[in-house]
Order: C-alpha cells, then structure tokens, then sequence
C-alpha cells in the first residue's frame, strides 16, 4: 500500500486554508495546515512534505523569512515551495520569491486547476523518490546481511536483485513518462530540476544493481545516497 504524501499549508488565514483545502483534497494525500510560519517550521521538524504551499503575507515570520529558514536546514532544504500571495508588486516581488527558493510563485485569485495540477506533479516525483529510496534501502539489507553465508544464499540474492530490478524497472519506466509530460506542458524550471534530480538517482541505483549481477566483477558498488 502506498503511503500518502504530506503537503504542508502555510496561510495565517483560516478561510484561505480551507479553500486550499477543499481545491487539494481530490489528490487524496495527507494535507498539514499551519497558521504561521513559526508553526509550519515546527511541522517540518517531525514530518517530511511533498511540497510546502506558502504564504507571502503574514504577520511576524512572513513567507520570504520562512523560505528562508527551510532552505538552510539540511533536512528540508529540498522541498518544493510555491508562494501564494495576494498582491503583486511586479517583477522585482516575484523574483524575490525564486531568490528566497521558490520553484513557483502564484498570485491570488488563482485556477484551482492550474494549482492542483502543479502540485500533483511534485507529489507524483516525492513517491517516485519514496520508492527508490525503498529499493536501495533493501539492497542495503542484503549486501550488510551477507546472505550468500548458507546454501541457498547466492540463489536468494539473484531472486532479491532480481526483483529489485523489475521493481527499478517499474520506476524508471514511470519517471520516464511524467519527465516526457513535463517536456510536452513546458513545465516550470523548479519541476524540471526536482525530476532530473529523480533520474540521476535512478541511474546511480541501475547502475549499482548492474554491478551485483552474476559476473560483473568488483566489489561491493557504492549504491546512490539518500535524501
């Protein structure tokens, strides 16, 4: 069963977290409000997010400081964020924005559609990355196991990596897809990296599969790092 990808709502406005709300819950995913950016920091202490939807405009910690905040910790700096922001003071605002480590910045009233689906994409490449941190974390299991120390050891590490390689397959072939839609909907710089970042980690963990298979020669191949 696939688990349900969090996606962190920041807005110091109950009714505008309600609307966000009521435009994402189609996605059925896990959706986290958070009323200031103080309390979306504490959120991202614990929990991991597909995306973060921010507000520009708050009281105290307003957007860009929050940004900010999130990108110099090492455990949430990858995150996607898309500011939501209610006025617009033109180009200089919204480059502000990318500055502070936006993949995205969308002015109110917005199309619900638009943002649905550009956040859809985000939750669909944090599953894929869900995924592939699974296999390597099984190949880990195996190679620190040992498991060719009994009998039946070399034949239940070439059903392991077999396996894992029709599941890598499953994944790649998938990643390949959502990068050609992505190509095809020109989609936004942000969303290109996020998924070119996806690919890169699949072919370091392809390759590390390659070198375990039956001889290939070497040693123990340094599989892709986490995160």
């Amino acid at each position: 069963m696939v688990q349900k990808a969090k996606i962190l709502l920041v807005d110091d406005r109950p009714e505008n977290l309600l609307a966000l709300e009521a435009i994402l819950s189609a996605l059925d995913q896990t959706l986290v409000r958070a009323s200031s950016g103080e309390e979306a920091l504490k959120a991202l202490l614990t929990d991991d997010f597909a995306v973060i939807l921010l507000d520009v405009q708050m009281p105290g910690m307003d957007g860009f400081e929050t940004a900010a905040h999130i990108k110099r910790r090492e455990r949430t700096r990858d995150i996607p964020i898309i500011f939501l922001t209610a006025i617009n003071h033109g180009p200089h605002h919204t480059f502000r924005g990318y500055a502070a480590g936006a993949v995205d910045y969308i002015s109110k009233p917005f199309d619900p559609w638009v943002l649905r689906a550009k956040v859809s994409v985000f939750v669909e490449l944090y599953t894929k990355n869900c995924q592939l941190r699974e296999q390597a974390a099984l190949l880990r299991l195996q190679l620190e196991g040992g498991g060719s120390h009994n009998g039946d050891g070399g034949k239940e590490t070439a059903g392991l990596l077999a396996e894992l390689s029709a599941r890598l397959a499953a994944v790649e072939e998938q990643a390949e897809a959502l990068t050609k839609q992505l190509g095809e909907d020109e989609a936004d710089a942000g969303v290109v990296a996020t998924a070119a970042h996806l690919e890169r980690k699949l072919t370091g963990l392809r390759r590390a599969l390659d070198a375990l298979e039956p001889g290939a020669g070497g040693g123990a191949p340094m599989l892709p790092a986490q995160g």
